[in-house]
């Protein structure tokens, strides 16, 4: 597998239009080498449209016309699509699922003994700071998961799991952006509220946040708890911040969130 195999996505929604743009913005893959479909012609126009790349509305004619297939439709849609293709599915081609709570074991049910790789992704790859969970199928070879995730790599970061723990990646990393953007907003509405514009309040906890974040991953030996306690000094009003937090139970509150979460990416599956 190499950078000049043909790609193909089925499904060009939200999540697969991130990876296609960030993949093409990033120079891994050229534009004449992606495609997608959708079968609705008015959606396949509007995705071809939107994206600079062929959409086609047939799956079989793209299985056929790609070396490495996403399957990025609807979770509940997954088994019907990989029913229609697996016709076309020869065992030089690869599938990689982006459908959450769909597993390996239940597409190679549907397609045979194929090489399949499955993936959480997220958003941010538009900006090429997306986040990637990846696992392989029964099947799939080394070269196969390596591909995938320079691919990946190319727009954001990318770490390979078991496949009993895709689902806890798909609470923290695939739902995650939906989580911080809710702690950014909260923030820059307190603010607001204190007396300072929403605008300005919103810059502030957005730097913030980004700032932070390059903070923890550029930590080196540091425990985050460390970068906590650099910062909140003990009597400061950080440290009040801090200890408001703790009152409020913030550490039960994002382990329901992701608990919840993780539970039901598992439940889409069934």
């Amino acid at each position: 597998m190499n950078k000049k195999c043909k790609i193909g996505f089925i499904g060009c929604g939200k999540m697969a239009s991130a990876i296609i743009k960030g993949a093409i913005s990033s120079k891994f893959v050229e534009e004449e080498n992606i495609k997608g479909s959708e079968i609705n012609c008015e959606i396949a126009e509007a995705a071809q449209k939107r994206l600079g790349i062929d959409v086609l509305t047939d799956n079989k004619c793209l299985v056929m016309d790609s070396d490495v297939i996403f399957i990025a439709t609807k979770p509940n849609c997954a088994g019907a699509v990989l029913e229609e293709i697996k016709e076309e599915l020869t065992p030089e081609k690869l599938v990689v699922s982006i459908a959450a709570g769909v597993s390996t074991s239940k597409i190679e049910n549907i397609i045979g003994r194929k090489r399949v790789i499955r993936v959480m992704p997220n958003t941010p790859a538009l900006v090429l700071e997306g986040m990637s969970g990846v696992c392989k199928g029964a099947y799939a070879t080394d070269e196969d998961i390596e591909f995938v995730m320079n691919m990946l790599s190319s727009i954001g970061k990318c770490i390979e799991v078991s496949e009993d723990q895709i689902d806890i990646v798909t609470a923290i990393s695939g739902s995650g952006p939906a989580f911080f953007y809710k702690v950014i907003e909260d923030m820059a509405r307190a603010g607001e509220k204190l007396g300072l514009e929403y605008d300005k309040s919103l810059l502030l906890a957005t730097q913030t946040a980004l700032g932070s974040a390059k903070m923890v991953m550029n930590r080196g030996e540091l425990s985050v708890q460390t970068l906590i306690d650099n910062v909140a000094t003990k009597g400061g009003c950080t440290f009040v911040g801090v200890s408001a937090m703790s009152e409020g139970n913030s550490e039960k509150l994002f382990y329901d969130v992701i608990a919840k979460t993780a539970q039901k990416a598992n439940e889409l599956g069934k």
